[in-house]
């Protein structure tokens, strides 16, 4: 990462540090909100949360232990943990022994006790002007009608400004009135040629000749080179892929890492802790990049931290005009292509995120007000289970998951992985 990309993190960190806890300690003279008992695991074991939905999209809470089967790499483990949350009143048992035959939960919160702790999370670096304008609007109408006098809420955004955690919803709309599409990861439309991170990943890493090929095209173009000079294209093609793979490497990293800050932060926060992700989606599938999502998967887990994100595209469209690609009708279909699969990819990561921890994922809808009411509480019903991985050489390697219930007709939403030695 770049001197002035570290900077720029660190920034964004220490305002988020700094402000997210102070405004935790009074809030309005309202009395301490009694903390939801924390999870207990080992340290050699792995927490893996787990929605169960039916045919009509309804979690589903009457499942056992002996119910689920756990794949880690293909292999079969033995549960050591199983609990169920039922977030209606905040039932929440710590994950107990598995040979153990004891369901008693710990003694639960009515629902008319059970307050939230909410973190919203506008990912305006990635966001485009329209994109942040209609989400704006939709969480301030939120604001405006649904937020109870007992729920805390903040509203933070990925290039560093913050709120902090508060009752007061003048205070909250405000901050999102302030907020403002920034253009950090943003594609220069007059860069020549005109590729994003997935293509130049193709080129690079991949080793993808036809990307190549169809960068060499577009460079030919756009630079208006005459034929012959398909050496100073591959040229031009390089540079642009290479400055396209250091801003998507930068992008994944700083979302991550703020969203990992903002999960440390509100772990240690009373009630039902929310963090909900407002995004046009990021790329996330180098291999350091599934091993940042792990690990904020795996702290997510153990701080009992929901994720829930929207995507403000909504229903969205990746085919480009003629002109911008210089009337050459093949290098327009080409350039359709490579977006359209980078546009699919970039949702990719919040439906990992949401589903690694019992969250719901708002997608292909540009009704983003009631999208924002639906990811307000998250589901019903959440399933712990934890296995041992003590066999596990901890040597810093990714490790898929697969979780399998034994009722048909069952969907199965959780984390896909996590790294070992983590």
């Amino acid at each position: 990462m770049s001197l002035s990309g570290r900077l720029f993190c660190a920034a964004v960190q220490c305002s988020l540090a700094l402000t997210l806890p102070l405004c935790v300690v009074a809030q309005d003279g309202q009395p301490p909100v009694p903390r939801i008992p924390e999870i207990v695991v080992k340290v050699n074991e792995v927490i893996v949360p787990v929605v169960v939905r039916n045919a009509q999209g309804e979690s589903v809470g009457t499942l056992t232990q002996e119910d689920f089967q756990v794949f880690d790499n293909g292999k079969l483990q033995t549960l050591t943990g199983f609990s169920l949350i039922d977030r209606a009143g905040e039932t929440n048992s710590a994950v107990s022994p598995a040979s153990t035959n004891d369901t008693s939960p710990v003694a639960a919160q009515s629902p008319s006790d059970v307050q939230r702790s909410v973190v919203f999370v506008f990912d305006d670096l990635n966001m485009s002007s329209g994109e942040l304008t209609r989400a704006k609007q939709a969480v301030s109408k939120l604001f405006e009608t649904s937020l109870p006098p007992s729920d805390m809420a903040a509203v933070a955004s990925t290039s560093g400004s913050n709120s902090g955690l508060t009752r007061d919803h003048i205070k909250l709309q405000q901050a999102i009135r302030n907020l403002k599409a920034q253009t950090t990861y943003h594609i220069n439309s007059l860069d020549c040629p005109n590729i994003d991170y997935y293509q130049a990943d193709l080129i690079l890493n991949k080793g993808d000749g036809a990307a190549l090929a169809a960068a060499i095209s577009d460079a030919m173009i756009c630079a208006g080179l005459p034929d012959g000079h398909e050496a100073e294209a591959l040229q031009l093609a390089q540079q642009a892929a290479r400055r396209a793979v250091d801003m998507g490497e930068q992008d994944f990293r700083s979302n991550l890492d703020f969203l990992r800050l903002v999960i440390n932060t509100i772990g240690e926060l009373p009630g039902q802790r929310i963090l909900i992700l407002i995004s046009p989606g990021f790329l996330t599938f180098s291999e350091e990049a599934m091993k940042l999502k792990a690990q904020l998967l795996e702290i997510a887990s153990k701080a009992n931290v929901t994720i829930n994100a929207i995507d403000v595209r909504g229903l969205y469209s990746t085919d480009l005009e003629a002109s911008s690609a210089g009337g050459n009708p093949g290098a327009t279909a080409n350039k359709t292509m490579y977006r359209q699969k980078s546009a699919s990819l970039k949702g990719s990561v919040m439906a990992e995120l949401t589903n690694g921890t019992g969250g719901i994922y708002f997608h292909d809808s540009n009704a983003l007000g009631s999208g924002v009411d639906s990811l307000f509480s998250g589901p019903k019903y959440l399933y712990l289970l934890t296995f041992s991985i003590d066999k596990v050489r901890p040597n810093g390697m990714y490790h898929s998951l697969k979780i399998k219930v034994k009722p048909k007709k069952l969907t199965v939403e959780a984390r896909s992985g996590y790294v070992a030695g983590n």
